[in-house]
C-alpha cells in the first residue's frame, strides 16, 4: 500500500485525495481543526437533543415516519435500527476502490462540522480505512436521493461491528471480528449519527471522480488510436491544421486536433493517396475525429466542474448550522442530498462514451474493409480466406459498442417514488455511476481492438515510415506481447494485452515520450 497520508480538515480534500485513498490505499488524518469542528457541532446537537422540541433526525422518525417523537431513552436504538435496516443492499459486491472512495467522502463531510457526529465516530472511519477493511456493499439499494442510504448503511454497519468486511487478505469475515482483530472499537451511535453516517452522495461522487481520472487517459488513447489509423488509411493530417480549429473555437477540438498532429508528425504515410482510389476528402470517421473527441473533452470538463462543487459540499439532512444571522445555532432540514446534478453529468459521460466508441469502431471497420482501406488486405489477413484475420476482432469491436448504445440511456431520465410517497421524485445517480463504470470499461477495450487493428496495418504499409511516435508505439506493443502481422493464432491474448496497454496507460506513456504531454 501507499503510505501516503491524507489530512481530512473542514476545508475539505481535494479529488487527488480521493484517487489517492480509493486506489493507492493512502492513509487518513484528521485535522485538529476537524476534530475542533465536530466537537463543536456535536455540542449542537447534544443541546438541542436536551430540548424537548422536536429535531429530525434528533428525537423524530425518519422518511414518512418523522412525525413520531422519539424519547431519550430510545433515540440510541433509533439510531443503531436505522442503519440496520437501511444496510438492505442485495446483488454483487460492489469493488474495493468505490467502497473507499464511498467511506472518505463521507468522513471529508463528517469534518465539515456540518453533521453533529462526534469526533470519535468520525476517528473511527479514518481506523477502518487505514487498517485496510473493506465494508461489504452490494449493486442494488441506491436511489440516488436521501443519499447512497442503502451502501453507505452497509458502511455504517462495519463501524457498529455488525455485517460483513472484507480484511485487507481479501477474505470476507464478520466485521466485528476485523475491527477487534485491529483493536478498532465498534461505536455506540448516539442522536442523529446512524442518520448523518447514511445521507450523502458519496458513492456517485467517488464512481464520478474515478471515472474522469480513466477518461482522461482514454481520450488521450483514443487521440492516439485515431492517429494511427489515419495513417494507416494513408490519409491527410491537414485537416488536424490549428488555424482550422481555431474558427470553431472549442477547447476541447483544438486539444485533440494538437495530439493528433503531434503523433503524426513526421510521418511517411500521411497524404500518399492511391493513384486508383483518389481522395479528396478523408471519411468523417476520420477526418472529423477532433471534433468528436472534443466535445467529449469538454463535456468531462463540464464534469469536473461539477464534481468539484459537489466535493465542496457538506451533504447531510438536517445540517448543523453553527451560526445564523442572530449568532446562534440551529439545525435544518434541507434537499441538498438530492443526486441530480451529479446523476445528470454522470449520464452525460456515459453518451460521449458511447459516441467515442462508436467512431472508433468505424475506423477500425473501415481499416479491415478491402474496399476502403486503399490497398491493405482483406481484414488485415495473412492469406485472405485461409485466414481470416481481425475478422471477430471487429464484431467483438462492435458488441461493445452496441452495449455502450444501451448504457447511454440515462438513468437520471427515471424516478421512482419511496417511502410512502414521502420520497417521491430521486435523482437514481447511484444507477449513472454504476453504469458509467461499465462504459468506461468497454470503451477501453473498444479502443485497444482500433489500436490493435490500425498498429498491424500501419506494419503492412511495406516501404513507407511511420511518424516516430508511432513507430514507438509499435515497439512498446510488441514489447507488451501483442504480435504483429502473420497468419491466424488464438487471437484473444493478444486482445487482452492490447486491452491492459491501453488500460494502464502505457499507450499514452509511449506516445509522450516521442511527443511530450499530451493535452
Amino acid at each position: 500500500m501507499d503510505m501516503h497520508t491524507v489530512v481530512v480538515g473542514p476545508s475539505g480534500v481535494t479529488e487527488s485525495d480521493v484517487l489517492a485513498v480509493a486506489r493507492g490505499g493512502a492513509r487518513v488524518e484528521l485535522s485538529a481543526e476537524a476534530v475542533a469542528a465536530l466537537a463543536a457541532s456535536r455540542e449542537i446537537v447534544d443541546a438541542l437533543a436536551a430540548k424537548p422540541d422536536p429535531v429530525y433526525g434528533v428525537s423524530t422518525g425518519f422518511g414518512a415516519l418523522a412525525t413520531r417523537h422519539i424519547s431519550p431513552e430510545l433515540r440510541g436504538r433509533l439510531q443503531r435500527n436505522i442503519v440496520r435496516s437501511h444496510a438492505a443492499g442485495m446483488g454483487p459486491r460492489v469493488e474495493r476502490e468505490v467502497v473507499r472512495a464511498l467511506m472518505f467522502l463521507r468522513l471529508k463531510t463528517l469534518c465539515s462540522g456540518r453533521t453533529g457526529v462526534r469526533p470519535e465516530v468520525a476517528q473511527t472511519m479514518a481506523d477502518v480505512l487505514n487498517a485496510g477493511i473493506t465494508p461489504v456493499v452490494h449493486e442494488y439499494g441506491s436511489l440516488g436521493c436521501s443519499g447512497d442510504l442503502a451502501p453507505l448503511s452497509h458502511c455504517a454497519l462495519a463501524l457498529m461491528g455488525e455485517g460483513d468486511a472484507e480484511g485487507p487478505d481479501g477474505t470476507v469475515r464478520p466485521a466485528g471480528e476485523l475491527l477487534a482483530e485491529h483493536g478498532i472499537r465498534a461505536v455506540e451511535l448516539r442522536e442523529k449519527e446512524g442518520l448523518a453516517l447514511l445521507n450523502g452522495t458519496d458513492g456517485m461522487l467517488g464512481m464520478l471522480f474515478m471515472a474522469l481520472a480513466d477518461l482522461d487517459t482514454l481520450y488521450k488513447s483514443a487521440d492516439v488510436t485515431a492517429a494511427l489509423t489515419l495513417e494507416a488509411l494513408l490519409g491527410t493530417d491537414k485537416v488536424l491544421a490549428p488555424e482550422l480549429h481555431a474558427i470553431r473555437p472549442h477547447p476541447g477540438q483544438a486539444a485533440s486536433a494538437a495530439n493528433m498532429l503531434a503523433v503524426l508528425r513526421d510521418s511517411g504515410l500521411t497524404g500518399h493517396h492511391q493513384d486508383d482510389a483518389p481522395r479528396v476528402q478523408d471519411a468523417y470517421s476520420v477526418r472529423c475525429a477532433p471534433q468528436v473527441a472534443g466535445a467529449g473533452r469538454d463535456t468531462l470538463a463540464h464534469a469536473r466542474l461539477v464534481a468539484e462543487r459537489e466535493l465542496a459540499a457538506a451533504i447531510d439532512n438536517p445540517v448543523v448550522l453553527p451560526e445564523d444571522t442572530s449568532g446562534g445555532a440551529r439545525v435544518e432540514s434541507n434537499g441538498n442530498f438530492h443526486g441530480a446534478p451529479v446523476a445528470y453529468v454522470l449520464d452525460f459521460l456515459a453518451i460521449a462514451a458511447a459516441d467515442l466508441g462508436s467512431i472508433a469502431e468505424r475506423r477500425t471497420d473501415r481499416l479491415l474493409d478491402k474496399n476502403r482501406s486503399h490497398g491493405l488486405p482483406p481484414f488485415l489477413a495473412d492469406d485472405a480466406g485461409v485466414d481470416s484475420g481481425l475478422m471477430i476482432a471487429q464484431y467483438t469491436q462492435a458488441a461493445l459498442v452496441s452495449e455502450l448504445k444501451r448504457l447511454a440511456v440515462p438513468a437520471s431520465a427515471d424516478s421512482i417514488p419511496s417511502s410512502a410517497m414521502q420520497e417521491d421524485h430521486v435523482s437514481m445517480g447511484w444507477s449513472a455511476a454504476r453504469k458509467l463504470r461499465t462504459s468506461v470499461d468497454n470503451l477501453t477495450r473498444i479502443l485497444a481492438v482500433e489500436l490493435y487493428a490500425a498498429a498491424r496495418a500501419v506494419e503492412l504499409r511495406e516501404g513507407l515510415t511511420p511518424a516516430p511516435a508511432t513507430r514507438a508505439v509499435l515497439d512498446a506493443l510488441r514489447r507488451a506481447g501483442v504480435a504483429g502481422p502473420g497468419p491466424d493464432r488464438y487471437l484473444a491474448p493478444d486482445l487482452e494485452a492490447a486491452d491492459a496497454f491501453v488500460r494502464d496507460g502505457r499507450l499514452v506513456e509511449a506516445v509522450e515520450k516521442v511527443t511530450g504531454p499530451l493535452r
